[in-house]
């Protein structure tokens, strides 16, 4: 077990989708835990602010624009991270791309679009990192971020439910089949969570938000900060007998259906 205050000092991590939410806040996460980190996205100027606040407190870091829908340049990300920091420890696939639409009116080009960034981005970095380890010699942890979703499906997400499922069947996959080369993949499902990107896509509207929240047991959003502990507990060796798992992190949103009864999900009124 780890009681270091450094845990992954001299470890380097890639963390996609790391100009905002969720994704930097696991990036500034890592570093603060001593990692260097490769903060990489489609906005540079997003990249560099991630980068600046790490740098700020002490940390090192390093901005790569990177599209993980093409496998040459996700190569080239990946050579520019060990370029730079002389290793890559792991990944933590972040990038996603959603929004919420009824199917009968899902484009094809809705459709391709998000599996091609959730799916086929993630096994693209997947398959860089996890090639790049095996012919180092060197063990790893990679980290996917899904949805519970994934595994109960939502109406008006069948894009995403469908590419997320992809990715936690192929971390279950991978787990077993490059355990004997002590790589471990794992994934964190995150429930509603207060970042810009999520209110823009998953709740649009005050009425929106409100139902979102009326969801959620614990009847509160997460913070980004949340979610990124979690994160970097299960990239540490602090987890280093866990592979192939997900960590849930909805304040119970996923067991809340609730169909008989009065409804128990609302917050209880304030005492007079």
């Amino acid at each position: 077990m780890s009681t270091s205050t450094t845990p992954f000092a001299d470890r380097a991590y890639i963390v996609t989708g790391g100009g905002g939410g969720i994704g930097s806040a696991i990036a500034i996460r890592l570093a603060e835990l001593g990692a260097q980190v490769t903060v990489t996205g489609r906005n540079i100027d997003k990249l560099d602010q991630v980068v600046a606040r790490i740098e700020h407190d002490g940390g090192r870091a390093y901005a790569h624009i990177a599209d993980v829908r093409d496998p040459e340049q996700v190569d080239a990300m990946v050579s520019a991270a060990i370029t730079k920091f002389g290793r890559v420890d792991g990944l933590v696939n972040n990038a996603a791309g959603n929004f919420v639409c009824p199917a009968e009116d899902l484009s094809a080009n809705g459709w391709r679009s998000v599996i091609d960034i959730v799916l086929n981005g993630t096994w693209n970095c997947t398959s860089a990192v996890g090639r790049h380890l095996i012919e180092a010699e060197r063990p790893g942890a990679i980290l996917n971020v899904i949805a519970s979703y994934a595994w109960t499906g939502h109406p008006g997400t069948v894009h995403s439910a469908a590419a997320k499922a992809g990715v936690l069947t192929m971390a279950r996959t991978l787990a077993v089949e490059w355990a004997r080369f002590g790589i471990r993949l794992n994934c964190i499902a995150p429930g509603p969570t207060l970042t810009d990107g999520a209110g823009q896509a998953l709740w649009a509207t005050d009425d929106e938000r409100d139902r979102v929240l009326g969801s959620v047991p614990m009847h509160r959003f997460a913070e980004t900060d949340e979610i990124a502990r979690l994160a970097s507990f299960l990239m540490s060796d602090d987890a280093s007998y866990v592979t192939g798992e997900v960590l849930t992190a909805d304040g119970g949103q996923s067991l809340g259906k609730q169909v008989y009864g009065a409804p128990v999900t609302q917050p209880r009124p304030a005492s007079v």
